[in-house]
């Protein structure tokens, strides 16, 4: 496992960090970055070898990939794109800037690092891309749109890449946890006090039920888990001959995934608007 390099986004908290220590404790060499210099000093003094990527920054996608080959010998057995932030508010109050740092830093950023990470492991003839969606990359809820649109479109290019990569030895898995106890929840609040003005929207009574889930004011949802639920999920990923396609997490991401295929839209549309903050208006 010593030889086997994994770099890791996102893991200054929750399922990022959930994943470095547990895969550093299975015996791999794990790369764990973050976007924060404080972050990365933090998680160095935690025992993991840690390095600043920031998915917003070209630059530092560029320089942070260059010093995990460096230490790594050029190799690099796994990417897990964990990195990933929640931009909540209703889809016509997003303007053009707040929807494309979403994309920024989701999807376009977690894009430029997979493909150039993809050279590598052609190189080295084998690897492993494991992407941490969501429930989120198949069911939408309402006020969280721009966040449902980057997870569908990872979907999309993962399913795309997979075909594309066919003919080689780099697997491509999509992890899609459902409610994740996370610091998700108080960051998205944060992101919401920044972009969203609700006393100028449409939307500002279904806002009130919104700023108290954010705000933690009601408890978590139901059937929400720990990060470790996540991190077996990506161990056979890993370690698979033959890794599945995609990997559910919490029972609602099975659930919504059965009832996707089975019940007409509008019925679906029905539970998802009641599972949202606003409910069925």
């Amino acid at each position: 496992m010593e030889e086997k390099a994994v770099l890791i986004t996102g893991c200054s908290s929750g399922i990022g960090l959930c994943l470095a220590q547990g895969l550093q404790r299975r015996g791999y060499r794990v790369f764990a970055s973050a976007r924060k210099a404080e972050d990365v000093s933090r998680l160095n003094a935690q025992g993991l070898e840690s390095l600043r990527l920031d998915l917003n920054d070209s630059e530092s996608i560029k320089q942070g990939l260059n010093e995990v080959l460096a230490r790594s010998g050029g190799r690099l057995y796994a990417l897990i794109n964990n990195g990933a932030y929640g931009q909540p508010g209703a889809v016509e109050d997003l303007s053009r800037e707040v929807l494309r740092r979403q994309f920024e830093t989701n999807l376009f950023g977690t894009q430029e690092l997979t493909n150039a990470v993809l050279p590598v492991m052609r190189r080295q003839g084998y690897g492993r891309i494991i992407q941490i969606s969501s429930i989120l990359g198949f069911v939408c809820l309402a006020y969280r749109g721009a966040y449902n649109a980057t997870k569908y479109a990872l979907e999309a290019l993962t399913d795309t890449l997979r075909l594309e990569l066919r003919d080689t030895r780099i697997h491509l898995a999509l992890v899609e946890p459902g409610p994740i106890r996370t610091r998700f929840r108080e960051n998205a609040y944060a992101a919401y006090k920044a972009n969203i003005e609700p006393a100028a929207s449409a939307h500002r009574e279904c806002y009130e039920a919104l700023e108290r889930r954010l705000a933690g004011q009601t408890g978590p949802m139901p059937f929400t888990l720990p990060p470790e639920a996540v991190l077996p999920k990506v161990v056979h990923a890993l370690e698979a001959r033959r890794p599945r396609v995609r990997y559910p997490v919490t029972f609602p991401t099975y659930l919504f995934a059965a009832l996707k295929r089975l019940w007409p839209h509008r019925w679906l549309d029905r539970l998802l608007a009641r599972v949202s903050d606003c409910g069925d208006r």
